[in-house]
């Protein structure tokens, strides 16, 4: 792309992927998640052009590129474009500063890996554009109008969850976040003798996308249902087990499955929050198995991978706890080991999986860290 030779950067945007330790597919059912971001993140160098309104943006993690024109900004069929037109679209909805800009940006997340790449993508892409033309947008106006980007060309009916710990995040913090208020606690999280590592399965199922809003619109279905007894019930957030209990039987078996997932990893979240606050470490580990098994046998959104990956855990005493993390149907897995015992377990676990899958896993540890962030360069 011809503006690459002369590009000088004025602006610096590093914007956090994000880990989810508990609360899977509760925040689009109005529910708690328990979310930080991590030190994965992508970059961007932003300048302004000089053009009222040309604008390029080119990834160097990808070696590709595109230009639009701030006056015909519309849907691609191109999909890593439609994170950045999304957030473009909805911030012209805000606001008519928006002027001509070029953007380089580079990732060290893995694309499909549950680590939440697109809302690291949206939620830089709005942070540098707010900083680059003043704009005036409060960090949750830009949050929110990333979750919209993804909705509308992304076409994924996400929760708030990705968008919000990529810029709220706090280092050393977990965030206890009702997806319902959008009231927010930073909790402190310390895991020594302990450290969160990532197994990355390095698949990645189609049925992602398609699956994540088919789940929520069986958790709409649910909701439906319940109502018909409980009126005031407007979300799975608001179903206690006695109340899905008396709608059993009114229930199908597979939304019965779905809706008792949500309603028990609500309850989940709130534990966990307190075994942290306790420094209960067994606790936490047992419910991130109990997790899984509802992600896995309830939601249904695990894979064999993953399956396999969380079984295999349990055969060490270093491990406290695994279950997968992310959207589902592949990405990572999340295990809190024994800081003594990582080196054995990520070899050993590599090699079974490749043994088993004939793939190579990819391990990494993660650290709690702060939300997008932006200096101006000089």
């Amino acid at each position: 792309m011809e503006f690459l030779d002369s590009f000088k950067s004025e602006l610096e945007v590093v914007s956090p992927g994000r880990i989810n330790l508990i609360g899977e597919h509760t925040d689009y059912n109005m529910g708690y998640v328990l979310p930080t971001a991590i030190e994965k993140n992508i970059t961007f160098n932003f300048k302004k052009n000089g053009t009222p309104d040309t604008c390029s943006v080119y990834s160097k993690t990808f070696d590709t590129g595109f230009e639009f024109n701030l006056k015909e900004v519309a849907r691609s069929e191109v999909e890593w474009r439609n994170y950045i037109l999304g957030v473009v679209n909805e911030i012209q909805k805000r606001t008519d500063q928006l002027q001509g800009f070029d953007c380089i940006l580079e990732s060290n997340l893995p694309t499909g890996s549950g680590l939440s790449s697109s809302a690291a993508l949206e939620c830089g892409l709005a942070f540098g554009l707010n900083e680059l033309f003043n704009l005036g947008l409060t960090k949750l106006e830009m949050v929110q109008l990333s979750q919209t980007a993804e909705h509308t060309y992304a076409g994924t009916q996400c929760g708030i969850m990705d968008q919000f710990a990529s810029v709220m995040s706090k280092e050393g913090h977990v965030i206890l976040l009702d997806c319902q208020s959008l009231e927010s606690n930073y909790i402190p999280i310390n895991l020594q003798p302990y450290k969160i590592i990532l197994l990355n399965t390095k698949v990645s199922h189609n049925l992602a996308t398609s699956e994540y809003n088919v789940r929520k619109k069986e958790c709409e279905e649910g909701v439906e249902i319940i109502q018909r007894k409980y009126p005031k019930v407007r979300s799975l957030r608001e179903v206690t087990p006695e109340i899905l209990d008396a709608c059993k039987i009114d229930l199908p078996e597979v939304i019965y499955k779905r809706c008792s997932f949500i309603v028990a990893e609500n309850k989940r979240v709130l534990d966990m929050t307190e075994h942290l606050k306790k420094n209960k470490l067994e606790q936490v580990g047992k419910l991130l198995y109990e997790a899984h098994e509802g992600i896995s046998s309830y939601y249904e959104v695990s894979c064999p991978e993953s399956d396999f990956l969380v079984d295999f855990s349990k055969k060490y005493d270093a491990v406290l706890g695994a279950r997968q993390t992310g959207g589902g149907f592949g990405g990572c897995t999340l295990n809190i080991v024994h800081q003594n015992g990582v080196e054995a377990f990520i070899k050993e676990a590599s090699a079974a999986y490749k043994s088993k899958f004939d793939i190579e896993l990819e391990p990494f540890e993660v650290k709690p860290t702060g939300g997008t962030s932006a200096k101006e360069l000089v």
